[in-house]
């Protein structure tokens, strides 16, 4: 069998097939259909500062190629993911990061250092396509000084991995991604929803209850692709690949474009245990072309 191990930051990951986050709750609610501890890494939905009840509804409406979510980062909060969820989870033998995200700069060094008290987390994802509140609700991943002013203010408060998950509703990418290497982050993941909108001909109104969300799904791998192509070029430090991936292939793109790992999201819910399928493609893959490492095959895009 091939080696699929990869290092993302401190983290030895067994593969490099993760979970995207908001697609996988909390990390245990699949736990009844699949085996979990297949997985490189758990990523758990965004956990913020106080609870958020989320967006109104309809919050998901499907679209062709894709699915629009306008969740609004709908979670219990940190106390209560300490209390109630992260018990649940101790159980599990496989990496664990924990999404986080904020209001203000102050609420994500705020909440990652609540979290880092907490051994069975291994490390941080931190969301930055979400709203300034400071700076009337431009989100924080548009401005190269704040993304990196959050990731400095976290590496205050933890030693652990630390991935800054990438917008890919930016004018220049490789600006943002720099900026986070910058501050301090240990790698980087993208691409995260695409801004999109649908409406309701018979109704004539959008179909979410919020108007336009996120685009997420085939729709935006080849987004997605491009993006990841050009910030591994651009930076040092590994790149997790996501957008789109709905089967081994397209992991590997990824992959032979330069991602040193994958997350699989909009997949989860067609199959609930898709990410188990992709990481059994490619270890075929990886046998059939006599490939020992899949650390060999990342960047092997021939150009």
């Amino acid at each position: 069998m091939a080696d699929l191990s990869v290092q993302i930051g401190s983290l030895k990951l067994k593969n490099p097939v993760l979970t995207a986050s908001g697609t996988f709750g909390y990390g245990t609610e699949y736990c009844d259909l699949m085996d979990v501890n297949q997985l490189g890494a758990v990523i758990t939905k965004t956990i913020t500062p106080e609870p958020r009840d989320g967006n109104p509804m309809p919050r998901i409406a499907e679209t062709p190629g894709g699915v629009l979510n306008s969740i609004g980062l709908a979670n219990v909060g940190v106390d209560c993911f300490i209390q109630e969820k992260l018990p649940l989870l101790k159980s599990l033998h496989t990496s664990l990061i924990v999404n986080v995200a904020g209001s203000t700069v102050d609420e994500y060094k705020r909440v990652v250092e609540r979290l880092n008290e907490q051994d069975r987390i291994d490390g941080f994802e931190v969301n930055i396509s979400c709203p300034n509140v400071e700076q009337g609700g431009l989100a924080f991943g548009t401005d190269p000084s704040i993304t990196k002013k959050i990731v400095k203010k976290i590496k205050e408060v933890t030693r652990k991995t630390i991935i800054v998950k990438l917008t890919p509703n930016v004018t220049d990418i490789i600006t943002i991604a720099k900026a986070a290497v910058d501050g301090g982050a240990d790698s980087l993941s993208l691409i995260n929803t695409v801004l999109g909108m649908g409406v309701d001909i018979q109704t004539r109104k959008q179909l979410l209850g919020r108007g336009i969300g996120g685009l997420s799904g085939p729709a935006i791998k080849p987004i997605a692709l491009a993006k990841v192509y050009q910030v591994v070029r651009a930076v040092r430090v590994p790149v997790i690949g996501i957008g789109g991936i709905m089967s081994a292939a397209d992991a590997l793109e990824f992959i032979i474009a330069g991602a040193t790992a994958v997350q699989v999201g909009t997949l989860t819910f067609v199959e609930p245990d898709g990410a188990l399928k992709v990481i059994r493609g490619i270890e075929d893959f990886c046998q059939k072309n006599q490939i020992e490492k899949i650390t060999d095959l990342a960047g092997s895009l021939e150009e």
